[in-house]
């Protein structure tokens, strides 16, 4: 995992202004239930495709909210942190790393008792997203972790677990594109991994030290 360190004012700036229009993980849920209901899916851009995977994230979700367990160990470092922070993710309802993640997400959140988890469509924040691309991509789901006591930026996370980022980085220096094949196996990856990989992963934010 890749944590980073933002020191920018504008960038502070820019992610505080933005908290103000998120929503709950609930309204997202919400919003991605509508959009099956509908037929449609979130952002500018609608397709059968689109709609389709908001469909199959939408089970995920549903599926992982009720699943989900959490390592204990991992449940006593967030029941015992004392930071004060707002979580915001960028996402779309299509996002299939988002429909692993972010259940995994909610769920520590709430046991922080000063961590506030917050939803923001990725399409309709671009200038936010552009500061916080992965290898010069707009990728999704992108975590921003916000200290409401410095009103700075000082962690982020995404958009995919460490190890399946470390999987794809393997696969494409070998085979130089992602195959359809491969993708299937990170599929089959995050039904087995359950979590754990993103909790651990999420709990190093909290853990570890800002420079």
């Amino acid at each position: 995992m890749k944590i980073m360190n933002k020191t920018n004012t504008a960038v502070n700036t820019l992610v505080e202004e933005s908290i103000t229009k998120a929503i709950s993980y609930k309204d997202f849920r919400t919003q991605v239930a509508k959009h099956v209901e509908d037929g449609t899916s979130s952002g500018p851009y609608q397709s059968e495709a689109l709609s389709h995977y908001t469909l199959l994230n939408n089970s995920r979700l549903k599926r992982l909210d009720k699943t989900i367990k959490i390592d204990e160990l991992i449940v006593e470092k967030f029941r015992s942190f004392k930071g004060n922070q707002t979580w915001i993710v960028l996402t779309e309802s299509w996002c299939g790393d988002a429909a692993h993640s972010m259940p995994v997400m909610n769920k520590v959140a709430e046991l922080g008792e000063n961590i506030d988890f917050k939803v923001l469509h990725r399409d309709e924040n671009i200038e936010l997203m552009n500061q916080f691309l992965t290898n010069g991509s707009m990728s999704i789901p992108k975590l921003i972790i916000f200290d409401n006591d410095t009103q700075e930026v000082i962690n982020d996370w995404g958009p995919s677990p460490s190890t399946v980022q470390q999987m794809t980085k393997d696969f494409k220096a070998k085979h130089e594109i992602l195959t359809p094949q491969f993708k299937k196996e990170i599929q089959v990856w995050y039904n087995l991994n359950k979590g754990k990989c993103i909790a651990g992963d999420l709990v190093k934010i909290i853990t570890t030290n800002k420079s």
